[in-house]
């Protein structure tokens, strides 16, 4: 760990903040236990700088690896492209190839655009949607990146964020000017919705498709019918959500009635890609506001997507994760009621997530020892897993015999204040798991 935290210090020295992800970062985790680097992955196994080897039973390459680590199916192809070239001056046919196979699960659209990001793909369609409205206000709800028309949410107070799991993040940077152009609401919240967006002339309504927590009918029937009286474009945001528990998008599932949805993180099984589907009365003004960028038109982002959609496909991976995040949900209840913590639980099975019931201060310091404890026995472990098609039911019995032991140890320790008191803490600056 000496060396692996004087590797960390040197990255913080010349990268800001250590790295390009703040979800990576170890202090997320376990500060003093955290591998932070890695050799090599495969399946869901990672190893670290030493060679040792970890299950990963918490962010699978923040959500990008849906089908497990280095999937030989995606990787074939891809490296028959590398050996093609990857970029030249010319286009490549995989673009179209993958825009058509987008558009055949999505009916409701007519045309998508490509990126590599999920952040600069939600800016891509707040532009649009801005743009066909010629209106600047936009309200949310949910974590949508950290481009300025989001982040400029804090510039009338810091904790504006605060109910979309982002406390305290200052606007630094972010134009003043953009100060009243975005308005959040609280999820499943519809007096809020309401409230928010009352004498608002939008532009758009952007939403998760879900997280943690499903969509009430009662929600999804008010902001459809909010954006169909006043022509307000909805935007649905499945970067997280998307080609995990259904065939593209979970709007499908929730009734959501999309004009764009964006697609990331897992369509690309760890390879950088990112679609903005739509209708063309949207999408076309992609071609008045200037919209380009070389990296969108490489190769490999491509090639990986269609390939991941084919496997997807041919393998009902969405079953196989939604039927495995369901049973893992309900094993970790009945370890809680047996060890009697107080323990509430996600409704997305695909992101499998338990939350402890304590004090914020406990919640963090049993969050840390849960991650302690785990890497004691070899595995990666928060309290959310990212599960991918390579977590099958024999692994995640192995681990929840870990868990078993753990939760245990847990019971005891917030059954002695004392014991409690000496754990440090997990660092919360970052609330959100991806």
């Amino acid at each position: 760990m000496k060396s692996t935290k004087k590797l960390w210090m040197q990255c913080k020295l010349l990268i800001p903040g250590g790295n390009g992800l703040i979800s990576k970062r170890p202090e997320r985790y376990s500060e003093d236990k955290w591998p932070t680097f890695y050799k090599k992955s495969k399946g869901l196994n990672v190893w670290d700088l030493n060679g040792k080897k970890y299950k990963d039973m918490s962010q699978m390459g923040i959500g990008t690896c849906v089908l497990g680590y280095a999937n030989h199916y995606i990787d074939r192809r891809v490296k028959k492209a590398i050996d093609m070239g990857v970029n030249s001056t010319l286009n490549s046919t995989e673009e179209l190839k993958l825009a058509k196979k987008i558009l055949k699960h999505d009916k409701f659209a007519q045309k998508v655009k490509f990126a590599r990001g999920g952040g600069e793909a939600m800016a891509i369609a707040v532009r649009i949607a801005r743009a066909a409205q010629k209106k600047d206000f936009v309200a949310f709800s949910g974590y949508h990146g950290w481009y300025d028309w989001y982040l400029a949410t804090n510039l009338k107070g810091k904790n504006r964020l605060k109910n979309h799991l982002l406390p305290g993040l200052e606007p630094l940077g972010v134009p003043k000017a953009l100060k009243n152009t975005i308005f959040g609401f609280k999820y499943n919240d519809c007096d809020d919705f309401k409230k928010r967006v009352k004498n608002k002339n939008l532009a758009a309504i952007v939403i998760e498709g879900c997280r943690f927590q499903n969509p009430n009918r009662k929600f999804v029937r008010e902001i459809n019918k909010f954006c169909k009286i006043n022509n307000v474009c909805l935007i649905v945001d499945e970067i997280t959500s998307g080609w995990r528990s259904t065939i593209g998008g979970v709007y499908k599932k929730f009734g959501l009635k999309p004009d764009i949805v964006i697609y990331g993180k897992g369509i690309g099984n760890g390879y950088a890609i990112s679609c903005i589907v739509g209708k063309k009365k949207y999408l076309n003004y992609a071609n008045e506001s200037f919209i380009s960028s070389t990296a969108w038109t490489e190769r490999i982002g491509f090639v990986a997507a269609n390939s991941t959609i084919d496997f997807f496909l041919k393998n009902n991976v969405h079953l196989e994760i939604e039927k495995n995040g369901e049973y893992l949900i309900n094993k970790w209840r009945l370890l809680s009621t047996k060890h009697g913590l107080k323990i509430n639980f996600s409704e997305n099975p695909a992101l499998a997530s338990f939350y402890f019931g304590y004090s914020n201060q406990v919640n963090s310091k049993i969050y840390k020892f849960f991650t302690d404890r785990m890497l004691d026995y070899n595995y990666l472990a928060n309290n959310s897993i990212y599960l991918s098609y390579a977590h099958k039911k024999k692994e995640l019995d192995s681990y929840l015999k870990i868990c078993d032991k753990i939760f245990k140890e847990i019971r005891d320790l917030v059954n002695n204040d004392s014991k409690i008191y000496k754990l440090k803490s997990r660092k919360e600056s970052f609330k959100r798991l991806t």
